[in-house]
């Protein structure tokens, strides 16, 4: 089950299954959300529709102050074992914080895959729940972001850093 959701980066897509939420996502598209009714919930189990309920309630006071953590369900796709690692390390960067793509190479002892890292956190599925945004290119820029380069300047400059 998905939703669309407005945020102030535009519209996210949010999937979900009964155990949680799987996907979030900038949506790509241009239609505007009350178009397209804003959800696609024809009649999937009520658990999905509240783990989006949830989702949209926490991203929305994340992106008004509100909230520096998220408190969801996850139902993880499936990915390699290094991928999950790195997402697994995303969750643990704290609010205002940010480390490098190599901080979080040597954070999982494998120094050498700093661009294995970067492609690890281009496939996160997980955008803002799993701040990928956090983490920077090892000389302070930015470095790539699935919403672009000004939604993570948006998202620093939100949690201040």
């Amino acid at each position: 089950m998905f939703r669309l959701i407005d945020s102030p980066l535009g519209p996210l897509r949010l999937q979900a299954s009964p155990r949680g939420l799987s996907r979030v996502e900038f949506s790509g598209t241009s239609t505007p959300l009350e178009a397209v009714g804003g959800t696609d919930e024809g009649g999937v189990d009520k658990r999905s529709a509240d783990v989006l309920d949830a989702a949209q309630v926490q991203l929305a006071e994340y992106f008004a102050g509100q909230r520096r953590a998220f408190e969801l369900p996850l139902d993880l796709p499936e990915t390699t074992a290094f991928r999950a690692a790195v997402h697994a390390q995303l969750a643990e960067i704290g609010y205002g914080e940010t480390v490098t793509y190599r901080d979080v190479a040597k954070m999982l002892g494998r120094p050498g895959a700093t661009r294995a890292v970067g492609s690890a956190c281009g496939a996160n599925p997980l955008l803002i729940v799993r701040p990928c945004h956090r983490v920077l290119r090892s000389d302070g820029g930015l470095g790539g972001y699935a919403g672009g380069v000004a939604a993570k300047r948006f998202l620093l400059a939100l949690e201040e850093i």
